[in-house]
């Protein structure tokens, strides 16, 4: 039998619907020589991931990508099943028996701790549950942030820090034309917070934001960025590399961190704080946030070059009434895959998923791609290569005839098993009609769209339109 003929495809499942998963699919489908059957999964049903669930409802020029996975999804190979929870609809077992190769894609779905003192008083919180509420994700609309405070601190550096920053300060007109959950727009107008403080443990040349980040900082309607001279001043080693002019980023971040430092506050409503070098060592209070403890810290160039960060006797406390903490996503272990906990991470051998980490066996048919596989970096176009160099593995295997031997490899056994568990699984063109909904929803209110929040609003809705449909059949 010659696997990858019409007679014989190629059967690959993508346990999740992200950037990573539509890239592997994407190079599955220009495998010229091969005919392949690619069936991608995901517990909600909308795919996209963080493209839809992730990125700022106010970037809507970033979600844009999500025109060039429609393509992927309308080929006559790709099947989308969403509604299907890995693990609890489906098992490996029952996957590996119906699939040559498993790719799992499934992200970094919950956050690193800060590990202090008072990290769990209410009013601590991840950023990932912030970002996930206001961006509408079924499992985070009942979540409560008390924005009744003056103030909220946000631990961390990189661009959710940004982002999280930037959604507190918005003001009506700019959340409108957002597509944030109406739950959380409404919150948000309400919100008594002035001040934000973004707290870095390194300096500005090491902050992981992007210049269009922090530039679209000073572009905010009721917001002023505070930077302190103190703060845009560089020690030896981080002179250093900003002398050597080899990151473009550096120099952009550091013109417009300089910028606010020598511009006076303009009056505006709102500001947000910049504060670097400091790490938080306590959030303190009785039954909630009430403020949190830093300290400040000095660089230093280690043995290999790197610029790392140790405490001083310096400590400061800022009141506060909010923390979010943006340290780093990491990824969740999926049921009858080898995890590693110490790294948030599938081990992988250039994705082929191992036992272990050092000197583990290869998992016979099962891949990784994505952060899963690497780690929370990058951004959306890194997953590209990555996933590419996942699928050349798994083509690698299957010509060395190292993949599974499914017993049930077609996609009407697959749907006759989810439709025997009772599983109402969503296809593509279902995601399409919520889809368009949502954008109507949108247009209706002057806005880009209006989400769904919940698992049984969507089904409902195409319940509805099914209806609708027979009726004008009929």
């Amino acid at each position: 039998m010659t696997l990858g003929t019409s007679q014989h495809p190629l059967r690959v499942a993508i346990i999740g619907s992200g950037p990573s998963g539509f890239y592997a699919a994407d190079h599955l489908q220009k495998q010229a020589d091969l005919v392949v059957e690619i069936d991608m999964f995901d517990r909600l049903p909308t795919p996209y991931g963080l493209v839809r669930g992730g990125v700022a409802p106010d970037h809507q020029k970033i979600k844009s990508v999500t025109k060039v996975y429609e393509k992927i999804a309308a080929k006559e190979n790709f099947r989308f099943y969403g509604n299907v929870e890995f693990g609890a609809d489906v098992t490996h077992a029952d996957m590996q028996k119906r699939y040559h190769a498993l790719i799992f894609t499934t992200g970094a779905q919950t956050d690193r701790r800060l590990n202090i003192p008072g990290e769990d008083l209410p009013g601590s919180h991840p950023a990932t549950e912030f970002v996930a509420w206001y961006n509408a994700h079924p499992d985070f609309k009942d979540c409560e942030f008390d924005l009744t405070c003056k103030a909220a601190a946000v631990v961390g550096i990189g661009n959710v820090a940004m982002d999280v920053a930037r959604i507190l300060a918005r003001s009506e007109s700019e959340l409108h034309q957002s597509d944030i959950a109406d739950y959380a727009m409404a919150a948000l107008l309400k919100s008594d917070i002035e001040t934000i403080y973004i707290l870095g443990r390194r300096g500005p040349v090491q902050a992981a934001f992007t210049d269009p980040e922090i530039k679209e900082m000073g572009e905010m309607e009721i917001a002023n960025v505070v930077v302190g001279p103190d703060e845009v001043k560089l020690d030896p080693a981080s002179q250093s590399i900003y002398d050597r002019g080899d990151d473009a980023i550096i120099h952009r971040n550091m013109e417009h961190l300089r910028h606010y430092a020598e511009n006076p506050e303009t009056g505006k409503p709102k500001k947000i704080v910049f504060r670097f070098c400091v790490s938080p060592v306590e959030i303190i209070g009785t039954d909630k946030v009430e403020a949190i403890k830093i300290v400040k810290n000095e660089l230093y160039q280690d043995d290999k070059g790197d610029i790392k960060a140790k405490a001083t006797d310096q400590f400061e406390t800022i009141p506060v009434g909010l923390v979010f903490r943006s340290v780093g996503y990491r990824g969740v272990a999926l049921p009858g895959v080898p995890f590693n906990e110490s790294w948030g991470t599938i081990p992988h051998d250039k994705g082929r998923v191992m036992t272990q980490p050092k000197d583990g066996q290869q998992v016979t048919g099962d891949y990784v791609a994505g952060w899963i596989k690497r780690g929370p970096s990058g951004v959306i176009g890194t997953n590209k290569p990555d996933s590419v160099e996942t699928v050349e593995t798994l083509l690698e295997d299957m010509r060395a005839g190292k993949i599974n031997s499914p017993t049930s490899a077609t996609r009407e056994a697959l749907e006759a098993l989810l439709n025997e568990r009772g599983v109402r699984f969503v296809t593509f063109d279902d995601w399409l009609i919520l889809n368009d909904i949502e954008l109507a929803r949108g247009m209706e209110q002057g806005r880009p769209r209006i989400k769904f929040t919940s698992v049984e609003e969507m089904l409902a809705a195409l319940e509805e339109h099914e209806q609708g449909a027979l009726v004008a059949g009929d």
